[in-house]
């Protein structure tokens, strides 16, 4: 099975290489890119800070031998504090990369701490303070040629309804749309993309058992738990409603990329070649190669 769509993009996290402390088994960048290479995918995100080399002439490198491309980079970024520097200068050193690296989006994630300490209420300043900063880096990534997106991701400052909409009304930043962490946080998708389908500048498909993401929800499980459970599921397996999705992002002339994020912990061993996670991603593939079974161009950088 390979992919067809050409605007899909693979990521990291599909095969088990995540940013959150404590996640599990990274995969070595080898099996992954010649994993995602075998499926057909002809681009990638980035995956973890320093997964991948943060030299973009290697990096650009090591994944044109797997015959990709870099579509960009996710970010956690602290930008709730009075002193934005720090984070600007993240922001900075990673948007070079990425820029240098042939990459188009720099996907922002706006967290309580470097570290991913768990959220904490914010005050009407503090919140004003995100919103500010969250349009100076964005602006600071443009000039460098990225457009930066916020991406709404449990256990972050921005993850339910509530908070998108505060972060919305006072900031100019573009969205990440994640079908997963919107079903995981409660929202529907589908009704997202009605609303606010002219913000999305940037889309992560993923599917989610809903049963979980309500314990999740609830405080049964922790995120790396539940997706050790099955909270992530193959495209059109789960509850987030992926085909509706699609087709409302093509009525509002959506044509950037489709990031296949299909979240996985791997506990254990690492898995034998072929098996594990790429069994997952494979069935995914397939799914979105009956959605969209005649796309043929590339998006030009």
């Amino acid at each position: 099975m390979s992919v067809r769509h050409s605007r899909v993009a693979a990521a990291p996290i599909s095969w088990g290489v995540c940013e959150v402390p404590g996640w599990g088994l990274m995969l070595p960048p080898g099996r992954v890119l010649a994993e995602m290479e075998a499926l057909g995918f002809r681009a990638t995100e980035l995956g973890p800070i320093d997964w991948l080399p943060l030299d973009a002439a290697a990096l650009r490198a090591q994944l044109e031998r797997h015959g990709l491309r870099l579509v960009g980079g996710f970010v956690p970024l602290v930008l709730h504090e009075p002193d934005p520097a720090p984070a600007r200068a993240e922001a900075e050193r990673i948007a070079r990369v990425l820029a240098d690296a042939g990459a188009d989006v720099f996907v922002a994630a706006v967290v309580m701490s470097a570290g991913w300490a768990a959220p904490e209420p914010l005050d009407d300043a503090a919140w004003d303070r995100l919103a500010k900063h969250l349009d100076e880096v964005a602006e600071l990534v443009a000039d460098l040629g990225l457009e930066l997106v916020l991406h709404p991701h449990a256990g972050t400052l921005v993850e339910r309804e509530p908070e998108i909409e505060r972060v919305l009304a006072a900031s100019q930043a573009a969205l990440c749309l994640d079908t997963g962490h919107l079903t995981i946080a409660g929202a529907e998708p589908a009704e997202f993309v009605r609303r606010h389908g002219e913000r999305i500048a940037h889309v992560h498909l993923k599917d989610v058992d809903a049963s979980l993401a309500e314990r999740f929800r609830a405080g049964e499980l922790r995120l790396v738990e539940a997706t050790q459970a099955g909270l992530f599921r193959p495209l059109g397996q789960g509850d987030a409603n992926i085909a509706e999705v699609m087709e409302l992002l093509e009525g509002t002339g959506y044509e950037r990329w489709l990031v296949l994020e299909q979240d996985t912990a791997i506990t254990g061993e690492e898995p034998p070649v072929g098996r594990g996670p790429v069994l997952d991603v494979q069935a995914s593939v397939a799914y979105l190669n009956e959605l969209a079974p005649h796309e043929e161009e590339v998006p030009q950088t």
